[in-house]
């Protein structure tokens, strides 16, 4: 594996910043620089040939750019999380003529085609508009597909049912050319599309956000700024969904938000 150096992964975010205007500088530099130097390896090259061939509009830009922000995800991830949002945050939702969710760092559309299913299985699909946002437009692209191998959609499964599924999810997709396709009732419901959340500002009111697992990489002085995004997003009373291993200590409004599960972090914005 080509291992690229501290220096180099400075210069490389300050070259991507120019180049193209995304900031990676409060991005927890441990993973930047793993994912950096996978791109070295599976593109065979060092790092001087990397930055000579970063250039406006060009090709190696926009891949190293969707390399970098690439997150893990499948559906119904963390069963108890989504037990714990249909018993006491969709409750607590059911009675609003409409609803907006914000699924923050999306991916490929896991958690947003999740949370369709569950709101439909609620009775508020139709009512709901899920707005499902990331960095990474390859990774947006694929979500709108809403295409998953068979052999993924067999552990989703099981997740779905540990998360108390009330069905089958081969209720909720179609089989072509041995792949799953979600339904376009599920699709029709789903926006994605592409938001910054170290640089863009507030786009709508949500009464539901979940922001899991995407500021883990982040340093303290960028998540307190995304917190802010997040609050200002947030209609009262709405919801706010962390990762397990992310937490709204250190970000200054601690004191805004009521504790729903201090365990799975969600919170409830009670000023």
């Amino acid at each position: 594996m080509v291992l690229m150096e501290y220096p180099e992964l400075e210069m490389l975010i300050v070259r991507i910043r120019e180049i193209s205007g995304f900031d990676f500088s409060g991005y927890a530099r441990p993973s930047l620089l793993r994912r950096a130097s996978r791109y070295l390896t599976t593109h065979k090259m060092d790092f001087p040939q990397l930055l000579a061939h970063i250039e406006p509009g060009g090709s190696v830009v926009y891949g190293l750019i969707q390399e970098l922000t690439v997150n893990y995800s499948e559906m119904f991830r963390d069963a108890d999380f989504f037990m714990k949002v249909k018993a006491e945050v969709f409750t607590y939702l059911e009675s609003y003529p409409t609803l907006r969710f914000w699924v923050a760092g999306c991916a490929t559309g896991e958690e947003a085609y999740s949370m369709a299913i569950f709101l439909k299985e609620a009775g508020f699909l139709s009512r709901s508009l899920i707005y499902a946002t990331d960095l990474s437009n390859k990774a947006l692209t694929a979500a709108r597909e809403g295409v998953f191998t068979l052999g993924n959609v067999r552990t989703y499964s099981e997740n779905y049912l540990a998360a108390g599924g009330r069905h089958s999810l081969s209720d909720y997709y179609h089989v072509a050319y041995n792949k799953a396709v979600m339904l376009p009732e599920l699709r029709r419901n789903i926006v994605f599309s592409m938001h910054d959340l170290t640089g863009d500002g507030v786009f709508n009111e949500f009464q539901f956000i979940s922001c899991r697992n995407v500021m883990i990489y982040f340093t303290l002085e960028l998540r307190q700024k995304v917190f802010r995004l997040l609050y200002d997003s947030l209609s009262m009373l709405g919801f706010l969904c962390l990762g397990k291993r992310e937490t709204l200590r250190y970000s200054g409004l601690e004191e805004n938000f009521k504790v729903i599960d201090s365990t799975l972090n969600i919170y409830q914005k009670i000023r």
